[in-house]
């Protein structure tokens, strides 16, 4: 008798574990709204910027803004200030000096502090800024400041007043003055001022 071995059994290999993943969370749906009040807030920030922009404006034009002091009353209170100098005449002419010069910048738009005083002079003699004997006055009174500022000369007190008494003078010529109805229309009447250079409130030369 033939013995038969039976067939090897077959190797059982166990079955491959697939990863385990954790559980996915739910997913969250849009929801139309939630764009609307994110769009409602941007408008209300613009709508609070606005407003609080008009307030601040609103509140910037009621501060009261000081006007600018007129060239004149500032020129007269240098004037005034020099005199405290006069007991020095190269610091008092230097000072009297540069008044009027500054003076007639602000006054007349005219600049003339960075010129020499022959530059000066020359150019304005091209001007209708002053009346001539105005422009003689000042060349006399600059000059008579450059002889102490530069060639060291020593003038009396009398000098030096007179000096000044020029200047304060050249500035009450020359201040702006508003013209009354009254007064323009005497002055048109009686063609001492060209109706084409002159209106109702214009400043003019005092010595016009």
């Amino acid at each position: 008798m033939i013995a038969t071995s039976a067939p090897p059994a077959a190797t059982l290999s166990p079955a491959p574990v697939q990863d385990i993943h954790d559980i996915k969370p739910p997913m969250a749906i849009p929801n139309g709204w939630e764009w609307v009040w994110w769009a409602l807030g941007a408008l209300a920030v613009l709508v609070i910027l606005y407003f609080a922009w008009r307030y601040w404006q609103k509140r910037r034009s009621q501060i009261p803004v000081e006007p600018p002091v007129p060239a004149h009353i500032r020129a007269k209170q240098k004037l005034e200030e020099a005199l405290t100098l006069i007991a020095q005449p190269k610091p008092f002419c230097i000072m009297v000096s540069d008044t009027i010069r500054a003076y007639l910048e602000g006054r007349f738009d005219f600049h003339a502090p960075e010129r020499t005083t022959d530059e000066f002079l020359y150019e304005l003699q091209a001007t209708d800024l002053l009346l001539p004997e105005q422009k003689e006055s000042l060349g006399k009174f600059l000059e008579s400041c450059d002889l102490v500022k530069f060639a060291k000369y020593e003038p009396r007190e009398a000098e030096l007043r007179e000096l000044h008494g020029s200047a304060v003078q050249l500035v009450e010529e020359t201040e702006p003055r508003l013209i009354s109805n009254f007064e323009f229309q005497i002055s048109n009447d009686d063609s001492q001022i060209p109706l084409e250079t002159v209106e109702q409130g214009q400043v003019v030369n005092r010595k016009s």
